[in-house]
């Protein structure tokens, strides 16, 4: 669960870049979401992991 608590903040804290950049025009904003994103896709697969682990397990 931590790491989906981890998820759900870095979603957060990417909203403002993804303001910044859909409705400020800010290319530096985009930037920083696109990393963002990269970095949730990457913790969203540990988690998938994670559970298909814990599935199997039982």
């Amino acid at each position: 669960m931590k790491k989906f608590e981890e998820l759900k903040s870095l979603i957060a804290d990417a909203e403002k870049d993804a303001t910044a950049f859909y409705e400020k025009g800010n290319k530096a904003a985009g930037t920083r979401l696109r990393g963002a994103l990269q970095s949730a896709k990457a913790l969203a697969q540990d988690i998938r992991n994670e559970v298909t682990a814990k599935k199997n397990a039982n």
